[in-house]
């Protein structure tokens, strides 16, 4: 689907000199790509949504003077005599003797939704390291028959008990739809649930232990390898979206859902009570019950690929039986119909889309080459997803012509110009 500017779109400001180009989001003005595994610069890391408006800037993917990623260099240190993983699975044996319960009580908690990680994650701590593991799940915004089927072989065949949460589906709505329209991030509403839901349940259930999957750093955080967990005051090594004190001091009114703050919501009649699901956990209550916060891919070695046998060998998973739009793979992200308008969105404000994300860990992990990967991204990238289109664009009430409209607003001048009447990228792996 090759995509023109929508009707009376002023495109002025696309056609200005390359030094006269706007550059929007606090993104780098200078394109450049990862000399090993293509990824941009451009690529935002993770922000505190709970900040996140129309005017928030984002810190993006770093460069060292090689012109190597950081989540590069993260993966080399994983890679190298460095890390002793034998080591690191001792001390995750050790902390799993530590938080062990005896009497049937839950000692452990993962999030997920039965997809290749969480199924993995829950099915080593409960089966291998002997642990009593609660699964939690935040509801997708729009179930897919494969990700259903996937969550509940992860509960019948994998074996956990698990606790679903299905938020107000019309304030889902509602806060999807803002998303959308004032941050152009239609994800936003279950990235919420899926970062604050756990430690409320931690905390409702008294669970001591919380377990996350890969560590951040694999995909460019500034977190160090030797970093274990995130949340802790001392501990300044987290960025700005892996920390507990989402909120900090501000006034609650002044906090934002959608790109809207909460005190425009309570004006126009929303109650307090239907936005409290998406508020984090009182941190202060999480470290009156001494909740500790792990990364199992500190102690395991991480593998997305490797993920993907374990759970459809222990837990019955499935991969997509047609290929995921917008990307060459069959594995990752199944379960919400809106996650091609997730990866579809970043690709129109930052210019990277899901083939290049899917790629470059590809290649960091051995399986393609940088080769395979532009050829790949040239075939695949920015992909329309029209799969799901007429449901996602009913959950949002838009209209095709609104949402494309939308898309051209997000647009920044620095990276998209017009060509023979097309939007297309000013720069690219495969024109760099």
């Amino acid at each position: 689907m090759n995509l023109k500017p929508s009707k009376n779109f002023d495109t002025s400001k696309f056609n200005l000199p390359d030094d006269q180009l706007e550059v929007r989001y606090g993104l780098p003005s200078e394109i450049k790509f990862c000399s090993i595994c293509n990824i941009s610069n451009q690529q935002p890391m993770s922000s505190n949504e709970y900040e996140h408006n129309k005017e928030s800037t984002k810190v993006t993917m770093s460069f060292n003077e090689q012109g190597i990623c950081h989540a590069c260099q993260f993966h080399k240190i994983r890679e190298s005599v460095e890390v002793n993983w034998d080591a690191r699975e001792q001390e995750l044996i050790e902390l799993c003797d530590q938080f062990r319960k005896h009497d049937g009580s839950y000692d452990c908690i993962v999030g997920g939704s039965g997809g290749k990680d969480s199924a993995m994650q829950s099915h080593l701590l409960k089966y291998k390291y002997k642990m009593n593991p609660l699964t939690v799940t935040w509801s997708p915004h729009l179930y897919t028959d494969i990700g259903w089927k996937n969550f509940q072989d992860w509960l019948h065949i994998g074996g956990f008990d698990n606790y679903l949460f299905t938020p107000n589906g019309k304030i889902h709505r509602l806060l999807t739809r803002n998303a959308t329209k004032n941050l152009l991030h239609p994800f936003q509403p279950f990235i919420l649930g899926q970062k604050t839901f756990v430690a409320k349940m931690a905390a409702k259930f008294n669970i001591p232990l919380i377990f996350y999957g890969e560590m951040p750093g694999e995909y460019g955080e500034q977190i160090s390898h030797n970093t274990s967990g995130f949340g802790s005051d001392k501990d300044n090594l987290e960025s700005e979206g892996y920390s507990l004190d989402y909120l900090g001091k501000n006034d609650i009114r002044d906090v934002f859902l959608g790109g809207k703050a909460i005190g425009q919501y309570l004006q126009e009649g929303v109650s307090m009570a239907d936005l409290q699901s998406y508020l984090p956990a009182d941190p202060n209550l999480l470290s009156e019950k001494s909740i500790s916060f792990r990364y199992l891919g500190y102690y395991k070695k991480w593998v997305p690929q490797d993920a993907y046998y374990y759970a459809v060998e222990n837990t019955g998973f499935e991969a997509n039986p047609v290929r995921t739009e917008g990307t060459y793979s069959k594995y990752n992200s199944l379960d919400d119909k809106t996650d091609g308008f997730f990866y579809f969105t970043r690709w129109i404000k930052f210019g990277v889309g899901r083939a290049m994300m899917d790629s470059s860990q590809e290649i960091r992990n051995h399986h393609i080459d940088k080769d395979e990967a532009i050829a790949l991204m040239q075939r695949y990238e920015g992909e329309y997803p029209a799969r799901y289109e007429k449901e996602f664009l009913e959950y949002i009430n838009m209209t095709q012509e609104e949402f494309l409209g939308l898309c051209d607003e997000f647009r920044s001048p620095h990276l998209w110009k017009i060509e023979d009447g097309h939007w297309m990228l000013r720069k690219t792996p495969w024109t760099a």
